[in-house]
């Protein structure tokens, strides 16, 4: 019992610090990320078709912090994967290893893909489409709180979501699901993206099914991919099994 005490003491403190490593390294982003803020607000404004107002001195700095949080969290997004592998790392194979580190930069660009697709692509057609709708029937008024805000919601969550692919390969290849069991699920699991695409989007249709389409797009590419990691791992099992029958 003591030692599994002190085994638990040891894990326990050991992922302390990974999570201080990272926090550290967040708020050193965020520092950095402050400094040149007022830069990247402004290649963030120069193509607006409006001008954003301020309600209060304490809207700019709101909207500053927002800025350098979201350019700091994408920063920190390997750091946090590698400190993650280095804690799960003792209980790998030298093979597990090689093969989990390798997600880490994928973790990475699918985030940065996620971003740019919720700025390129989503936020000038939602933000047309919702500016449509005055149809100058109204006297428009942009404040840059309410602005960021809406591109905050229609970027972030984007770089979370398109990391489902590395998920559900790094599922697969620790035996937690299959391909199988994905294609089994998949109303259920077009649900999910449903209700989390009308979530995290603006109450209207067109921004809802820009967003459920390319989720489902994911979904689908991620069923691939699991499908390509199961029948290569089933192949190496294989191979090994001919293997031991030969030796013998």
């Amino acid at each position: 019992m003591e030692d599994q005490n002190k085994h638990l003491v040891n894990h326990l403190e050991e992922l302390r610090k990974r999570i201080i490593i990272t926090l550290v390294i967040f708020l050193l982003f965020l520092v950095l990320a402050f400094i040149y803020v007022q830069d990247i607000y402004l290649v963030i404004v120069q193509e607006l078709p409006f001008k954003l107002a301020l309600l209060g001195p304490s809207d700019i700095l709101f909207v500053y912090l927002m800025i350098a949080s979201i350019v700091a969290i994408t920063a920190t997004i390997p750091v946090a994967a590698y400190q993650a592998w280095l804690y799960v790392r003792p209980a790998l194979t030298p093979k597990e290893r090689k093969v989990t580190i390798a997600y880490i930069p994928a973790i990475f660009i699918l985030f940065l893909l996620g971003i740019s697709f919720g700025y390129f692509i989503l936020v000038p057609l939602v933000l047309n489409f919702l500016m449509s709708l005055s149809n100058d029937m109204f006297t428009t008024f942009y404040t840059t709180e309410k602005y960021f805000r809406f591109l905050f919601h229609m970027t972030l969550p984007f770089g979370f979501l398109f990391e489902l692919p590395v998920v559900i390969m790094f599922l697969t290849s620790i035996g937690i699901i299959n391909p199988n069991s994905l294609r089994k699920n998949r109303k259920y699991a077009y649900f999910l993206l449903v209700v989390v695409s009308i979530l995290i989007t603006p109450p209207d249709f067109l921004s809802d099914i820009l967003v459920i389409i390319p989720l489902i797009l994911l979904y689908e590419s991620s069923i691939s991919l699991s499908k390509f990691i199961y029948k290569r791992q089933n192949k190496e099992v294989s191979n090994e099994i001919l293997k031991r029958i030969f030796k013998h």
